[in-house]
């Protein structure tokens, strides 16, 4: 069995328990190598042998695992060194009495849906192939005024959004920035994509749940700087008449459960602080 170890540069103790739990792995007789989370990319020859790959840090560091491990097929397993840990399974403290029990391969395996997103400018491609684990945000940029965003639904016109952006989300994304602006909460392992507005001005302000096979295009119209997010991690400058087209990507996210799949409501709960 080979597992890779990735931690934040950041976050405190993130090394030192990436040490730590490295020498007990090999202890077992288990590969393991760790390395910065954000370098891990620049190691693809060691990830396309991995059966497993550990991630210390928060939701970011998630996402970013998420991402790299979907090329490969191998799921991710979190422990949560961050502040929310919507995607982290367990917490610093439980990884000695946990980990036996993924070596045994008593867990299950938590597929979630990504999209895919590319950029068009003057009819010709400008950016593709931009993995998409919880949103695509196509909105202004630093300054306080609106953005006209036509919105097309394969190839159909839907509407002109007025307002600060538009939101192309994930169900993984739901409980992130579309949940901040009043989207729905979706189930983990649902396959449906997300599409609502930020702060819409005299135009549609409902959010809208799409089929899988949806394809959303986002077409700008802006005489000011407009700017194209994915994931809160990357960031495009986009144009007037630039347009995003998103859809379901080839990828799938996954993570490994230790518990059982209640889970995601009791930790919902627990993480917005609403329980009575």
């Amino acid at each position: 069995m080979k597992i890779g170890i990735l931690h934040h540069p950041h976050v405190p103790n993130s090394y030192e328990l990436a040490q730590e739990i490295e020498a007990w792995l090999q202890a077992q007789g288990v590969e393991a190598w760790e390395c910065i989370s954000w370098e891990a990319k620049k190691t693809d020859g060691r990830l396309a042998s991995l059966d497993l790959l550990i991630t210390l840090g928060g939701d970011g560091s998630m996402l970013r695992a998420g991402r790299l491990a979907s090329h490969f097929d191998f799921p991710v397993l979190g422990i949560n060194m961050g502040r929310l840990g919507f995607l982290a399974e367990i917490y610093p403290h439980e990884w000695r009495e946990h980990l036996p029990r993924v070596l045994e391969g008593d867990y299950r395996v938590e597929r979630r849906h990504m999209l895919q997103a590319e950029v068009w400018r003057n009819g010709e491609l400008f950016e593709q192939g931009l993995d998409v684990l919880n949103e695509v945000v196509v909105g202004r940029g630093g300054l306080t005024r609106v953005v006209r965003i036509t919105t097309e639904i394969n190839e159909s016109y839907l509407t002109t959004y007025v307002a600060d952006g538009v939101i192309v989300s994930t169900p993984t994304g739901s409980t992130a920035y579309a949940l901040a602006v009043g989207g729905p909460i979706l189930p983990p392992e649902l396959r449906n994509i997300l599409l609502l507005p930020i702060a819409p001005h005299l135009s549609l302000a409902r959010p809208l749940v799409l089929d899988k096979g949806a394809v959303v295009n986002l077409i700008v119209h802006t005489d000011h700087k407009a700017i194209l997010t994915v994931d809160g991690q990357f960031l495009i400058d986009l144009e007037d008449g630039d347009k995003v087209v998103v859809a379901s990507g080839p990828h799938v996210a996954s993570f490994v459960r230790l518990q059982p799949r209640s889970y995601f409501y009791r930790t919902l709960m627990d993480r917005l602080k609403w329980i009575v």
